[in-house]
Parts: structure tokens; sequence; C-alpha cells
């Protein structure tokens, strides 16, 4: 709108200049201002058009009156009329320890207290979006820093009211995280009402828990551990110990199969089977072998 109006004003000039002139001068003077005139025509026209970029919500004010948001793309409005732009895509708040990661620098993690007496940090990342049907509402009501007005101190109020609800221990096991991130869930949708703000999802980047409690946790794990091993230690020598008492009866079976098999006439005839496999033995002479009472046998094989 102010350029149209300086460009208006050289018009004014170039014609008025043009009317005191006289001659080609004059001739000259008239087609520069009939340029400038069709430029300034042209730029008016332009004025009444304004373009939303995509991802944005615009919101008009005329004479200092807030009318209602303009959707992306393209819009009739009058020149007077003063756009302003509104983010309306999922943004990312984030408070963290380390000092470059979220929009405050420095250490802008959440100090809360937990059911317990402890104090854990937390890491957050909370996924937001201004409600594009409400931007003109919040353009006026809270303004276009609703941000550091309403998001930023929702989500640390939420975060410490949340975490009052759980012991430290809780809120360092993945269970207890869900059952934490669906509390803070609910509380910032509590205070997102009629604020024209969207709450997407609540992101739990890390808890870090007081030194005492992670030693103790840490300890815990060890022993568990140790138990976890002596458990499959036992196990499997209860296996080995089946196993032997399994191969133990086996043989015991087998030794009790083949000793009813051993009758007196079987005993005898690889009795002497076996003596003459001794008597054919290149450096035997004499071969004296007692059987029982009824035989001695006596080989001579020394031929």
């Amino acid at each position: 709108m102010f350029g149209v109006v300086i460009a208006l004003t050289i018009a004014a000039i170039i014609a008025y200049v043009a009317i005191r002139q006289s001659g080609k001068a004059r001739l000259y003077a008239k087609r520069v201002g009939i340029i400038a005139i069709v430029i300034v025509g042209i730029l008016f026209g332009i004025s009444f058009f304004r373009i939303v970029p995509p991802g944005h919500a615009g919101v008009p004010v005329l004479l200092g009156r807030v009318q209602n948001q303009m959707q992306s793309g393209l819009n009739v409005v009058l020149p007077i009329v003063n756009v302003t732009l509104m983010d309306v895509r999922t943004n990312a708040y984030t408070m963290s320890s380390m000092r470059e990661e979220g929009q405050v620098k420095g250490d802008d993690a959440i100090d809360a207290l937990a059911s317990d007496g402890l104090t854990v940090q937390l890491d957050v990342t909370i996924w937001f979006k201004l409600d594009e049907k409400m931007a003109s509402w919040v353009y006026k009501n809270i303004g276009p820093n609703y941000v550091e007005k309403i998001v930023r101190p929702s989500i640390r109020t939420a975060l410490r009211d949340a975490a009052s609800r759980f012991t430290a221990s809780e809120l360092y096991s993945s269970a207890g995280r869900t059952a934490y991130t669906f509390q803070v869930d609910s509380l910032l949708d509590v205070a997102f009402t009629d604020k024209g703000i969207i709450r997407e999802r609540v992101l739990l980047r890390r808890v870090k828990l007081p030194d005492i409690v992670m030693n103790a946790i840490e300890q815990k794990l060890a022993e568990d551990q140790n138990a976890q091993k002596m458990e499959f230690t036992l196990a499997k020598e209860k296996r080995e110990a089946e196993r032997k008492e399994i191969e133990a009866g086996g043989i015991a079976a087998a030794n009790r199969t083949i000793a009813g098999s051993l009758t007196s006439n079987y005993l005898t005839w690889y009795y002497v089977e076996t003596l003459k496999k001794v008597a054919e033995g290149t450096n035997n002479t004499f071969v004296i072998m007692p059987f029982d009472q009824q035989l001695i046998p006596m080989l001579n094989v020394n031929r």
C-alpha cells in the first residue's frame, strides 16, 4: 500500500509538470505521465490481491480491526488491509539439557519432583500446531508470540504435574514412560483447549535420575543378571545329571541283557575258541588254562 501511494505521488508530480510545459517538452511530459498512470493503475490493481504461502494463514487487519483469517493461496482484499502471516504447520518445541538443541539456548531441561520426593531431569520435545480456523482469534487475543505466552508455560506445568504422580523408578521404566507421556498428553489437551493450539505428540527424550537412584538401579540390574546366570548354571547341571542318569540306566539295561544271554554252554564254547587263538600264537609252548573242576585243558603247541 505504501508503494502505491508513492507511485500516485510521482504520477501527480509528472502530470503537474506536463501541464506547465509547452511544445515538445509538454508532449514528452504528457507521454511520461500516461506511462506513469498506467504503471500506477497496475500497481493499484495488484494491491487488491494477497498471496498467502503454503502452511500459513493470513490474518487481515482493517483499520485496527481483525478480520476472519485467509487460507493459503490467492486472496482479494482492500489495499489498505494489512495481512499478518501465521504459521499453521507442525512445530516442535524442545526443552533439553543440551545447549544448542532447544528454543532456549543453554540448559533448558525440566526439573520435576516425583511422588517419592526425588528430583528427576526431563528432556522433552512437543509437537504442536496452530489451529488454522482460530488464527485470527489467536492473533487478536493472544498475539503472534503465542508460543512464549501459552505453549512453553503449559508444557512446563504439564510435565511437572504429571511427574508428581509417578515415582522416579517408574519414570525410568519403559511402561512408566508410556504412562507418563499419556498423562502429559491429557494435561496439555486441557491447557490448549479454546486457545487455538493443537497438541500432536509428546516425546520424552531423556529421564535423568539422581545419582543415588542410578547406582541402586545399576546394582539391582547386576544382581538380577547374576541370579539369571546362576539359574542357567543350575538348569545346565540338572540337565547334565539327568543325561548321566539316563546313560547309566541304558548301560545297566545293556548289562542285564548281556548277562541273561551268557549260558554255560556258550561260555564253554567261547572259552575253547579263545584257547585256540592263543595256541596259534608263534611264541607259545604250553598253555594251561584252568576252566573248572571237571576241565583243565592242557595243550601242547610246541611241534
